[in-house]
């Protein structure tokens, strides 16, 4: 299984650091795309160093602007190289909305794009709060797009004693919903 990662400039950016280390962690292959403002986020949130940090965890890492790489065309969704799944967290709403509308002017808008055209399997993980109508309209358009989407909720039936705790939950929606195996979360119980 191999995973495409976007970092998108919303707050949020422990989500992403989280997820490609569990990643990792399952020797599950990521390839990595940060946006400008997704850098200046994860500097100003995590540190100067994580950046590097994060994409250290990724198994490959490509450029914003680099239309020309690999998983720009759906040839890769396919076959020994296949891509399997797009996973877009943090998801600005500046991101969803260009999703929404089908603009691909970036290599994680353009990796959608063949996403979507190769039936693979799409994530956000929207960060705003609160919603305005315009975010509601764009997140509608993505579902009906058949994008899982997946907000980054607060959730206490599972005892959470720790920040680390509610990302865990987060990041185990994520992968319960790419059929990937954990054990990040305590399921419901009565």
């Amino acid at each position: 299984m191999r995973i495409t990662v976007g970092i998108t400039g919303a707050s949020g950016a422990i989500l992403a650091r989280r997820f490609l280390e569990i990643l990792k962690n399952l020797k599950i292959e990521s390839d990595l795309i940060i946006t400008d403002e997704g850098k200046e986020v994860i500097k100003n949130e995590i540190g100067n160093k994580a950046l590097k940090e994060i994409e250290n965890l990724a198994t490959k890492l490509f450029n914003i602007s680099d239309f020309s790489a690999e998983i720009a065309s759906g040839s890769n969704c396919h076959g020994k190289n296949r891509r399997d799944a797009l996973v877009i967290i943090p998801c600005s709403m500046n991101t969803a909305a260009k999703l929404a509308s089908g603009i691909s002017d970036n290599l994680i808008l353009r990796t959608c794009d063949v996403m979507f055209k190769e039936n693979k399997k799409v994530i956000v993980v929207p960060r705003e709060c609160p919603l305005n109508y315009n975010h509601l309209e764009n997140l509608l358009k993505l579902k009906r797009l058949n994008v899982i989407i997946i907000p980054p909720v607060l959730t206490f039936y599972h005892n959470p004693k720790t920040i680390e705790d509610m990302i865990d939950f987060t990041i185990g929606k994520i992968l319960d919903n790419l059929n990937i195996e954990h054990n990040l979360i305590k399921r419901w119980k009565n």
